[in-house]
């Protein structure tokens, strides 16, 4: 390849950065106000570029839209998460506290307490009970879905809290999911994916517009790394189904807990109703 063609592949190059940066800003709006753009159900294995090895220039090619492509997805996650922790963060701040404060204690005392699902769904439990303690609207939520042609059965249990805006005028809910970067995990994905998802917090403390904009960004750069792979997207990582985990509707406060109740498989504690 010609030297003038090197420089003019690093000035496109920079001039799409600069174009990437820019639009920035609209691409953070456009995820907060549509929850669902990038759920296609029929691009699962859509071409992202792929390089015919006999050809430098094809490689180049892909090579500039693929940093292109991540650079673009950590920039717009971490837009997302810093505007989604300056909200209400004195709030978030205490919630953190007490996330802390709870692990810290005995928090499974039922007969499957070697069980990872059972020690947290403990650990919910005594988290929205400390909420409570503090005074705050806290509520222990199940997410269920239906089988279906397009998504297998399940449900997902996640807290939220209800707090009053200054003046009273208004309540605002805060989901908190306890596993984040857990939901998000890939075995075998490529590294710049491994890097995105480092910078989702442990704990997701926020509203449902920005946890819906990250499970956007999130998901859509799950399905790039595995068309990478050449791995299958099952329907478990898509955009709709992992929505569906943070949308349920709980209509009472959770009831008060006794920590001398055993319960099989951890049951809920709570009446809810949920949708």
């Amino acid at each position: 390849m010609g030297k003038y063609s090197v420089i003019e592949e690093k000035a496109l190059y920079n001039y799409n950065h600069k174009l990437m940066i820019d639009s920035l800003e609209e691409k953070v709006s456009v995820f907060l106000d549509e929850p669902n753009i990038n759920d296609n159900d029929d691009d699962d294995y859509e071409d992202y570029g792929g390089f015919d090895e006999s050809g430098d220039a094809n490689f180049e090619d892909y090579s500039i839209e693929r940093d292109l492509f991540w650079e673009s997805q950590q920039a717009l996650l971490q837009e997302v998460v810093e505007r989604s922790s300056v909200t209400g963060k004195k709030l978030r701040e205490e919630i953190n506290k007490i996330i802390e404060s709870a692990k810290e204690s005995t928090i499974c005392n039922c007969h499957n307490h070697k069980s990872n699902a059972c020690i947290i769904t403990c650990l919910r439990q005594r988290v929205v009970r400390l909420l409570c303690q503090k005074g705050l609207d806290a509520t222990l939520c199940t997410s269920k879905w239906n089988h279906t042609k397009k998504f297998p059965g399940g449900k997902h249990e996640y807290i939220e809290v209800t707090v009053s805006t200054s003046g009273r005028k208004k309540q605002i809910t805060y989901i908190i999911e306890l596993e984040f970067q857990d939901q998000f995990e890939i075995a075998k994905a490529c590294e710049e994916y491994k890097k995105l998802i480092s910078q989702l917090p442990k704990y997701y403390i926020g509203k449902a517009d920005y946890l819906s904009a990250i499970v956007n960004v999130v998901c859509e750069s799950a399905k790039r790394s595995m068309k990478e792979k050449k791995i299958h997207m099952g329907p478990w990582r898509k955009t709709s189904f992992m929505q569906m985990k943070w949308s349920s509707t709980c209509s009472a406060p959770i009831a008060e807990f006794s920590s001398r109740q055993s319960h099989d498989s951890c049951s809920h504690l709570s009446t809810l109703t949920v949708t």
